[in-house]
């Protein structure tokens, strides 16, 4: 028996116990904000502090009770069967469940997240996965997966011509062969198509990802197990905004405050900021965008209230020095000087000294 169904079986009891016993049962789940998160350089990713939500049966809760309790079944079924559902699948399902049907998709969505927090297992491991795509590749990367008889299959990513190959949404099974010295995530996916045309990663021997803005969780665990089982460094390219720093690059490092119970899987810890930089914008003389009033807002709350950026001195000062400017800079910004110059110039000029990088 899996650990999952154990703990399905375990809560599930538990529940049927207290009402036997005429008692009112509850579900316990971590609260899931930047407020119940800490973060030690030693571990490397956002932790939970430990503060619970307690859910209670009532005449309040008692919809919101049934349909955790009818994902938590719909869960067990998935994994008796080895068989996956997407998120607007389990959503469909929960049609057949009467009164507990869920109206819209967030409604199923947040259930799902709870039951994330509660057994503080990834969604994949309960037997749901997500729509979305986990990521583009190119490069010096020979990723091992299996064909439809569970053969080994070799996918040669430096073999795409001008596409690249996709992330699957499940990485666990993959192996991989590679040489590369690095691995560049680049937030937007122009200028990856940009490093990958002019095979970039041939000239600088390293592996080339898109994350197309904020890292799924697929993009972040290939990107994870990569980095660590070749123990190449991965070093970070994204516009120089509260956004690209605050958001996209700090959810790839350590993670998010709302997952930050299964972070320890999805977060990429010895990744290293390369930029843009807010002193890129000075040394390269970028043009750039006035920040827009959310943009110092998220500024401003990532010094207050970010662990990770709290406990890093120079993230504190980028931010000062970004809101002391009044601007945000693209990564495209750099086509001022040639729409090449990332390549002849920028990059290489970078990666002379790594040890420069932000953390």
């Amino acid at each position: 028996m899996t650990t999952v169904i154990k703990e399905i079986k375990s809560t599930a009891s538990g529940i049927q116990g207290k009402i036997l016993k005429k008692q009112k049962p509850t579900m316990s789940f971590p609260l899931r904000a930047l407020s119940n998160v800490k973060y030690r350089p030693d571990i490397g990713f956002f932790e939970l502090k430990g503060h619970k939500k307690v859910r209670t049966l009532t005449v309040n809760t008692v919809k919101t009770f049934a349909q955790t309790l009818r994902m938590m079944s719909l869960s067990k079924e998935l994994i008796d069967k080895d068989d996956i559902a997407t998120k607007r699948e389990a959503y469909y399902v929960s049609k057949n469940w009467e009164d507990a049907r869920f109206d819209e998709q967030p409604e199923s969505d947040m259930v799902m997240d709870d039951l994330e927090a509660m057994f503080e297992m990834n969604r994949e491991q309960l037997g749901f996965i997500p729509e979305e795509k986990g990521g583009e590749v190119a490069g010096r990367l020979i990723v091992i997966d299996k064909d439809e008889r569970g053969k080994p299959l070799k996918i040669d990513c430096t073999r795409f011509g001008s596409g690249a190959y996709s992330v699957p949404i499940s990485i666990e099974h993959l192996k991989f062969e590679t040489n590369a010295k690095f691995i560049l995530v680049i937030e937007t996916a122009g200028m990856f198509q940009r490093l990958a045309k002019h095979a970039y990663w041939k000239t600088a021997n390293c592996i080339l990802v898109s994350m197309g803005g904020v890292p799924t969780r697929a993009c972040r665990r290939f990107v994870r197990r990569l980095s660590e089982e070749k123990k190449i460094p991965v070093y970070a390219f994204v516009d120089g905004d509260p956004y690209g720093i605050g958001n996209i690059y700090r959810t790839l490092k350590v993670g998010s405050g709302n997952a930050a119970h299964i972070n320890r899987y999805f977060c990429v810890p010895n990744a290293r900021y390369l930029g843009v930089t807010p002193q890129d914008i000075i040394d390269y003389k970028l043009p750039t965008h006035p920040l827009k009033e959310v943009d110092i807002k998220r500024a401003q709350d990532a010094l207050k209230n970010d662990p990770f950026i709290i406990h890093h001195k120079e993230w504190q000062e980028a931010f000062k020095q970004l809101i002391k400017m009044g601007v945000r800079v693209e990564q495209q910004a750099l086509a001022k000087h040639g729409l090449n110059y990332v390549i002849d110039v920028y990059l290489p000029k970078k990666l002379k000294h790594p040890e420069r990088f932000l953390p």
